[in-house]
């Protein structure tokens, strides 16, 4: 079906045979399944509804402008990448390892992925509801905006620039290295040394549960809604929170008149770091 325009396409099963609808145009699936590899290469205008990709259609959706997907289970590795115009709806990828990279204009509604390096230099993104459980997830991704959403995630969006998460819970290590304008509104999180090396990080009403060691040389306007376990060298700005265990200060690293530490119960203030 090379090439194949202006189809609509059910209750079908495309098996072994590699690249079965490349380069087609104005295609319709609905309830059919794909058991082999590179189903969807260089095409545009696709829309799939209750389809499966299998795991052996690996590397599936390459190349491909304006893909909507919808109650579709994306079971195959590495899907989805140099695409635009992406919309997801109610899509599952149970192995999304190295999925959803170097696209632009992303829509997700009630996605679940599991798997490292999701959408890695992906930009232009919005998701909600989102269900994320995999490592080094949004790395070098630019304009995200995330809403209700659940990362299981360490290592999230390193290298990003202008993100925004809210009213989400997020839980893993180093979050937030090297990031440009992140901001966190009404958000849960857990991380060890999250949110450090971050140039203008921005906390509205947020709840951080065993979070140490945060904050490392990051510029930061930071409302902290609980306690922090420990926070460490903040270059710059104000950081606000009920408690602190304890605030690190090493002034030979750091200038401490940079940073305003808003906040009446610091259990201690020290110069050394416990591992």
């Amino acid at each position: 079906m090379f090439h194949v325009s202006d189809t609509v396409i059910y209750d079908s099963v495309f098996d072994k045979g590699e690249s079965p609808l490349k380069e087609c145009r104005n295609i319709e699936l609905y309830t059919t399944l794909f058991r082999w590899k590179y189903p969807l290469w260089y095409c545009h205008n696709i829309k799939l509804k209750d389809c499966t990709l299998f795991d052996m259609a690996r590397a599936g959706i390459w190349y491909t402008d304006d893909i909507h997907i919808e109650d579709t289970v994306i079971e195959a590795p590495k899907n989805l990448r140099r695409s635009r115009g992406i919309v997801l709806q109610n899509v599952s990828f149970p192995n999304a390892a190295e999925t959803l990279w170097n696209c632009d204009d992303v829509k997700m509604t009630q996605v679940y992925a599991r798997g490292d390096y999701f959408a890695f230099n992906t930009n232009n993104i919005t998701a909600d509801h989102l269900t994320l459980v995999g490592n080094y997830s949004f790395d070098g991704s630019r304009n995200v905006t995330i809403r209700d959403s659940k990362l299981l995630s360490k290592d999230a969006f390193w290298n990003t620039e202008n993100v925004t998460v809210t009213d989400s819970f997020i839980s893993g290590e180093y979050l937030g290295w090297n990031a440009r304008n992140l901001t966190l509104i009404n958000c849960t999180i857990e991380s060890l040394q999250g949110m450090c090396y971050i140039d203008n990080l921005v906390m509205k009403n947020c709840k951080l549960i065993n979070t140490t060691l945060a904050f490392e040389y990051s510029t930061v306007e930071a409302e902290i809604c609980s306690s922090v376990d420990s926070v460490l060298n903040p270059s710059q700005g104000m950081i606000k929170a009920q408690s602190i265990g304890s605030l690190i200060i090493q002034k030979d690293l750091i200038d401490p008149g940079k940073t305003r530490i808003v906040c009446d119960d610091i259990h201690e203030t020290t110069d050394e770091i416990v591992w």
